[in-house]
């Protein structure tokens, strides 16, 4: 009877050994497809139909995730998806929620990362300690460090008031200081977007530069060959503001707003985000100057 309970036993967890693999392997053969969705949102040119989709597909990778966890691959796409989602469509209504999206696009991020050799532990160490492995992360590693820097970075900034949360930025920054070192060309010229507007955002005496954030500004326009809004938004957003220059931050402003529709197909989402938050950001601005 011993025996037979015992063939059971392992009969059964050959079947769910099998069926998990078969899972897993079900989720990794239909990763092109996760590829050519993402590819046909970036092309899309109406915001609702973006904004109404972007639940779905997000919920589609967490289902995804619980069958294959340690796919590195899918918590790139979930962390990305995340920010996607609350960058162009939640934080200007809602910064509450938009913090708690990019706070759960920062932890598929760093889930992403221990694949690499950088845990959630070593996020919470001392800096030193984080610099060392952040040292030892590979060019694989640049599409995790790039959206977990990004939604820390944001998940920073929705939290201002807090001293804990401000304590994560150079954490943060540290992360896409390797990336700029690894892949400075990594989305877009991400790296060169992110250090202008990190850069513009404060007063020289609090760490800012302004030729530094111009700097990056003008690489990231320059390498996209002038097809990408986000970098005359940011600079606006951040740098003109900060220089109080309202000539400028409106000049930019109005560029994005009138710039064409078709200017960049492969990236018209990111362009219609970067037209509607110019449009919010020309209103907000007559309250600044």
């Amino acid at each position: 009877m011993t025996q037979i309970i015992r063939l059971i036993l392992l009969f059964s967890m050959v079947l769910l050994s099998s069926a998990c693999s078969m899972n897993t392997m079900l989720v990794r053969a239909s990763l092109p497809m996760i590829e050519g969705g993402i590819t046909a949102m970036n092309r899309e040119t109406d915001l609702e139909l973006a904004k109404a989709a972007f639940p779905a597909n997000i919920e589609m990778l967490e289902g995804m995730m619980v069958n294959d966890p340690s796919n590195e691959t899918l918590r790139e796409y979930a962390a990305q998806g995340y920010y996607g989602f609350a960058f162009g469509f939640v934080e200007d209504e809602n910064k509450v929620r938009a913090s708690k999206l990019y706070f759960r696009g920062y932890l598929h991020g760093i889930k992403a990362l221990e694949r690499y050799g950088l845990s959630r532990e070593h996020m919470d160490n001392t800096l030193d300690n984080l610099q060392l492995a952040v040292n030892q992360l590979d060019e694989d590693a640049t599409a995790a460090l790039f959206w977990t820097a990004s939604n820390l970075t944001k998940w920073v900034d929705m939290n201002r008031d807090s001293v804990e949360s401000l304590s994560y930025l150079p954490r943060a920054v540290m992360l896409m200081e390797r990336v700029l070192e690894l892949d400075e060309n990594y989305f877009m010229a991400g790296p060169h977007l992110y250090f202008g507007a990190y850069y513009g955002s404060r007063a020289p005496m609090l760490g800012g530069d302004f030729k530094l954030s111009e700097q990056h500004f003008n690489y990231a326009r320059q390498h996209m060959n002038n097809r990408i809004l986000m970098a005359d938004l940011l600079q606006a957003q951040y740098l003109e503001r900060q220089r109080f220059d309202e000539k400028a931050f409106n000049k930019r402003l109005t560029k994005v707003i009138s710039a064409a529709d078709d200017l960049y197909p492969d990236q018209a989402l990111i362009n219609a985000i970067a037209k509607h938050k110019a449009s919010l950001l020309l209103e907000e601005g007559k309250a600044w100057f």
